[in-house]
């Protein structure tokens, strides 16, 4: 830290000043013992005595006497006690210095940070100084994120229902008007309208279930649940669907015995999110596999491929996101909400695991770890916070 002209002059004068009244010190003392000195025969006698006893050759040489032993440490004491002042003083100006860093980045300017080094504790503080305005940057940065996620989330839901309710309000006022030809149309528009509702419901449906899983405090319903049985029957359940789409489901490697606790219904979920959107977004697809095996004894991997179009690079890291999609449009030709990996992320972060996305001419794949004790892994990372 570099101080000022100012500040130089005034640890100056500081010195000075201390110097100067250590000196008259000195001597108003000094003149007050010698009286004492002179005034006492036994304490002069008893010097004079010392002094003799401590003289050198046959001339009685003396290298000593008492005036020059207490100027000696008075002399010693002045020097720790000018510096311990201007010591002190120095400390007072970093102080200051620190303090108008801190107003200055109080009046706005977060960017700013304490920039230079100090000794001892001074250190420390500049440097606890600087971490709080970081967290505080992080901390409103994030607040600003929730609030245009807010935003986001309300645009994106008032779009999505505004438009299947605008199709419904539509078709049903033809009807209410009498504006068809014959009982086939009316039968159309309450088909078209059917239809448009269940698709209001799904994204209700989808949204509720994401809101839900969101919360950090989600109850999970833990059970010991053998994955590789369940993942079987799920590939089973859809084989009806995929045969329609002329794709093949099939398990690949599945380890036998994979248990593991978890809340079965949840996990469900996920994984019917993530098939479901192999048949719909899997373009060119001709096979689907799942595949899961244990990579340690701690934590089970698992894989769900499809062989259709690869996902563009930049896509990767939002699919994820809710309301994203690939495709870069909000159409429903499609179907579904766009909530469904994100329902599916948030699932597989409740069971302290984590889900990523990977794909190349050949496959696109979801890989999924999750812990085989949910009990250990949350001890684990209670102590890896600490």
């Amino acid at each position: 830290m570099k101080l000022t002209a100012r500040e130089k002059s005034e640890l100056f004068g500081e010195g000075i000043v201390t110097i100067i009244l250590l000196l008259l010190l000195n001597l108003s003392i000094y003149v007050l013992l010698d009286q004492w000195v002179e005034s006492n025969q036994e304490l002069a006698n008893g010097i004079f005595q010392i002094k003799m006893s401590l003289a050198f050759g046959p001339n009685h040489i003396q290298f000593w006497s008492w005036g020059w032993v207490f100027l000696t440490a008075m002399l010693i004491i002045d020097v720790f006690i000018v510096y311990w002042r201007l010591i002190r003083r120095y400390r007072q100006m970093q102080l200051q210095h620190v303090i108008s860093e801190l107003h200055y980045i109080a009046d706005g300017h977060l960017d700013h940070r304490i920039s230079f080094q100090l000794q001892g504790d001074m250190q420390k503080v500049v440097l606890s100084i600087n971490a709080l305005v970081d967290s505080s940057l992080r901390a409103m940065e994030e607040e600003r994120k929730i609030e245009r996620s807010k935003d986001e989330l309300v645009t994106n839901v008032s779009h999505d229902i505004r438009t299947p309710l605008t199709s419904i309000i539509g078709y049903l006022g033809l009807i209410e008007q009498r504006q068809y030809g014959s009982e086939e149309d009316i039968l159309k528009y309450t088909q078209t309208a059917y239809e448009k509702a269940k698709q209001m419901k799904l994204l209700v449906d989808d949204l509720f279930e994401y809101t839900k899983v969101r919360q950090t405090d989600t109850p999970l319903n833990l059970s010991k649940i053998d994955l590789g049985q369940l993942l079987e029957q799920l590939a089973i359940s859809f084989d009806l669907e995929a045969k329609k789409k002329s794709v093949i489901i099939q398990t690949g490697e599945i380890e036998s015995n994979l248990l593991m606790e978890a809340d079965a219904e949840k996990l469900v979920r996920v994984f019917n999110n993530l098939i479901t959107n192999a048949l719909k977004y899997g373009e060119g697809a001709h096979s689907i596999c799942i595949d899961a095996k244990k990579k340690s004894e701690e934590e089970i991997v698992v894989r769900v491929s499809n062989d259709g179009k690869a996902i563009p690079k930049k896509s990767l890291a939002q699919l994820f996101d809710r309301f994203y999609r690939v495709e870069g449009s909000r159409s429903k030709e499609t179907g579904g909400s766009g909530l469904g990996l994100a329902i599916a992320l948030s699932i597989v972060e409740l069971h302290h695991g984590y889900i990523y996305a990977e794909s190349d001419e050949k496959l696109t794949s979801f890989i999924m770890h999750f812990p085989i004790n949910q009990e250990v892994q949350l001890k684990r990372e209670k102590d890896e916070k600490k």
